[in-house]
């Protein structure tokens, strides 16, 4: 069994009980205890020196309780425990990413507006944890394009030719593995390419689609390959598509049951942890639950 737990963090909203049940599952298929945790919100801008969150309590916790009930019942549970912590959710929670090996959460909790699609705590989760953060939608969302060409099971990875992210690439894998799903690899491609001719113009140069096309295949390809290799019982299929990544992305979310992106690396000019627009677009319109994977260490 491995040390590192899988982390469900709960508030007693629907969307936190869909994304617990969605922590059993994944605890279950990578061997690993479960650690269902609850963050007290406490108003941090009123207290100058208070802490990020607090020593856990012992006390009781109403919203532990109902995920224990919740549990109590699965006779497929993984070994689990129930932490309860007062503090900030949003700081607290990247956090405990450090000592987990997936924190899953849902779209939104109990605060903010009905009509948000992406609660803050969640997006601060995906941007700054330390381990891959899972994101459980609310159910019904619809996204517009052709349902899947073949049935069965479905994982959905974005790759980046020009800055391939092997962490990505190996969490997908492994999930598709996992879950003896079919990997779909969707490479976009900017099209038309457009270059400045003079101030305020834009020129479309002469450059063949299909020679686009063709040289994003081959490179996508060339970095699948060691991937393919290493896990042979793992059909992935290249879909290389024209225009928007986030948008292709969403659309193969329909009936997938994951996507997976990358989270930007720092850089020397932009320190701050950051998501990158086709993730944040993703984590908001995919009809899927989203897996957002830190970027892999940089090589010394």
């Amino acid at each position: 069994m491995s040390t590192l737990p899988v982390i469900a963090a709960v508030d007693g909203s629907q969307d936190s009980l869909r994304a617990l049940d969605w922590a059993v599952d994944a605890a279950r298929g990578r061997a690993a205890p479960l650690r269902v945790v609850h963050v007290r919100q406490y108003a941090a801008w009123a207290q100058g020196d208070v802490l990020v969150a607090g020593p856990p309590d012992t006390g009781e916790d109403p919203v532990l309780e109902e995920a224990r009930t919740r549990l109590g019942d699965r006779a497929d549970a993984p070994v689990t425990e129930y932490l309860g912590m007062e503090g900030v959710p949003g700081a607290a929670l990247p956090e405990l990413g450090a000592d987990a090996q997936l924190l899953v959460l849902g779209s939104r909790g109990r605060g903010g507006f009905a009509s948000l699609l992406l609660g803050s705590n969640s997006l601060a989760a995906a941007r700054d944890a330390e381990c891959p953060v899972v994101v459980v939608p609310r159910p019904g969302r619809e996204v517009h394009g052709e349902p899947p060409a073949e049935p069965g099971p479905r994982v959905v990875v974005g790759l980046h030719v020009d800055s391939p992210d092997d962490a990505v690439l190996s969490f997908a894998f492994a999930e598709a593995e996992r879950r003896d799903a079919r990997l779909q690899v969707v490479v976009a491609y900017p099209w038309p390419v457009q270059t400045w001719a003079a101030a305020g113009q834009m020129m479309p140069l002469v450059i063949d689609e299909v020679s686009v096309e063709s040289e994003t295949r081959v490179l996508a390809d060339g970095l699948l390959a060691p991937w393919r290799g290493r896990h042979p019982d793992v059909r992935a299929d290249t879909h290389v598509v024209a225009g928007d990544a986030a948008g292709h992305l969403v659309a193969a979310s329909r009936d997938a049951e994951l996507v997976v992106v990358g989270r930007h690396r720092r850089r020397l000019l932009a320190p701050a942890r950051m998501m990158g627009s086709v993730t944040h677009a993703v984590l908001l319109h995919a009809a899927s639950p989203v897996a957002v994977v830190p970027p892999a260490p940089p090589e010394e």
